[in-house]
């Protein structure tokens, strides 16, 4: 696709006030100069007029000085010849055209000391159209430079392929740093959108429990069935996790409360679901009905204090988990073509383990050790550090690792961006592991580039609280975007330590490569 030159009627307005500027001053220059020709011309007929005339001038002789006249007002230029005698009196006046205005030269007539009379001279003046008239070929050729002036512009400022790139990519940040947030009524209506489903599936797996009442052992398959959905469902991966925000929110609320209350409560609640089975089993044994109300009390009382354990500020953890993802708002990562693609994540993968390697080797994080090696991919990457002993100060570790990557992912797209080559901005998050799917769902919700958030119970916090700030998310809309900070910066000694780190490993990457 062909696009034109930009601002290229306003360049046509320029080239255009140009032209008329220019042929304003054509006009006032010539006239000026005509003008000035003129007056010189004038005034040598007028000396030579009074040197004719000076006889006829004393003797008043009025035909003799109109005949002198006549010469002289055949010339093209002069419009009027009045000549006076010496007390003021027109003797002559000669002009075809009395009314035209124009420029009067006049002379006194003396003979020796005596004054004769006088003469004036009129010259008509030049009109600015019989300038241009005059000088049509400048103007003609004028209008066709500057019209060629637009053309020659119109073609050589048409932007380039590399020009349009650049403008696409600054459009796209600027998109993503106006329309991160999300719109909270179209977040509601997901939340609406998933909770029907929920109860949709709910009613389903209802129904199929009312159909195998006839049929212990077919019932305990069932729930068997259902558990291992459910321990799928909670196995996912963290980009595919789904969570019932209403239902951790209304949970969080009453552990707060009353934390005894609401666990009896919901054994309670176990126990009356757990009867209601029994009553609509009335043709199972004994010992089938005995295992359904057993198994399904666990299950509930399970899935309580599992809620209960997540939305705890004081829940004990010893490892943490580093959730790097890019900020690919318009999927570009997945239109790229693999050729591409494939090096650049293998770059990203090959920066994080590194920096995993050199970080980790820090006397401030000793007893922190990496339980996987993470790898990237379209969703990003995963790191998990864990805690070999009560002293070590995990929390501080993931901290340090999301910066790290950080610093180091806008090295290498600044520098990408430099060589019009692709790159992505990064985010990450910081959280237990108790709170993995939560850190997702923040990142994809209010994670902005080149930002970390970090979900970390009190313990957490308090590791991390003498070496970086933080600050709280503005107007939160849930229980884990209250909980949740976003990391503010550093003290000098962990900022410089996170630099020495980051040199290490861009050195370690180019002695490699």
């Amino acid at each position: 696709m062909t696009y034109l030159a930009p601002r290229q009627g306003l360049f046509a307005i320029i080239l255009l006030v140009s032209f008329c500027l220019q042929t304003l001053l054509l006009v006032i220059s010539t006239d000026q100069q005509l003008s000035n020709t003129r007056a010189q011309k004038g005034e040598q007929m007028v000396a030579q007029l009074i040197d004719e005339a000076r006889l006829s001038l004393e003797n008043k002789d009025r035909v003799s000085l109109s005949v002198i006249a006549n010469r002289y007002t055949s010339e093209q230029d002069v419009t009027r010849i009045l000549i006076k005698d010496n007390n003021g009196d027109i003797l002559v006046p000669v002009g075809n055209a009395p009314m035209q205005q124009g420029d009067t030269i006049s002379q006194i007539a003396t003979k020796g000391d005596a004054v004769i009379g006088s003469v004036a001279l009129t010259l008509k003046n030049i009109s600015k159209g019989e300038i241009i008239a005059m000088q049509w070929p400048f103007v003609i050729g004028s209008m066709l430079l500057h019209l060629l002036l637009w053309l020659i512009y119109s073609y050589i400022a048409r932007p380039t392929r590399e020009q349009i790139n650049a403008i696409s990519r600054d459009v796209q940040d600027l998109h993503r740093e106006q329309y991160t947030p999300r719109d909270q009524r179209g977040y509601d209506r997901e939340l609406e959108r998933r909770q029907s489903m929920s109860a949709t599936d709910s009613e389903k797996e209802a129904g199929q429990d009312d159909g195998s009442v006839n049929d212990g052992h077919a019932l305990l398959d069932g729930k068997s069935n259902s558990q291992e959905a459910i321990n799928a469902a909670y196995n996912k991966p963290p980009n595919t996790r789904k969570l019932d925000i209403h239902s951790a929110v209304n949970q969080y609320v009453r552990t707060q409360q009353n934390p005894d209350t609401t666990l009896d409560g919901s054994t309670n609640d176990s126990a009356n679901g757990a009867t209601d089975d029994t009553d609509a089993a009335n043709n199972m044994t004994d010992r089938d009905v005995t295992v359904h109300t057993t198994h399904k009390a666990e299950d509930n009382s399970q899935h309580a204090n599992n809620h209960a354990s997540r939305l705890s500020a004081t829940r004990a953890f010893d490892s943490v988990s580093v959730q790097i993802v890019f900020h690919d708002e318009f999927s570009m990562l997945e239109r790229l073509a693999p050729s591409q693609r494939l090096p650049y994540l293998a770059l990203c993968t090959q920066l994080l383990n590194q920096a995993v390697t050199e970080l980790l080797k820090q006397p401030l994080l000793l007893g922190v050790s990496a339980l996987n090696e993470p790898h990237f991919d379209e969703s990003g990457a995963y790191v998990m550090l864990k805690a070999e002993n009560s002293h070590a100060k995990v929390a501080l570790a993931g901290v340090m690792l999301a910066k790290l990557y950080l610093m180091l992912n806008k090295i290498i797209h600044d520098k990408h961006i430099e060589l019009s080559r692709f790159a992505l901005p990064a985010k990450a998050g910081v959280s237990d592991n108790a709170q993995v799917d939560a850190m997702t769902h923040l990142l994809d919700s209010v994670g902005k580039k080149e930002q970390m958030l970090i979900l970390l119970p009190n313990g957490g916090l308090k590791q991390i609280s003498h070496h970086v700030q933080v600050q709280s998310i503005m107007r939160p809309t849930t229980v884990y975007e209250r909980e949740c900070a976003v990391f503010d910066g550093g003290n000098d000694a962990m900022i410089q330590r996170l630099a020495d780190v980051r040199n290490a490993v861009l050195m370690i990457d180019d002695t490699e490569e």
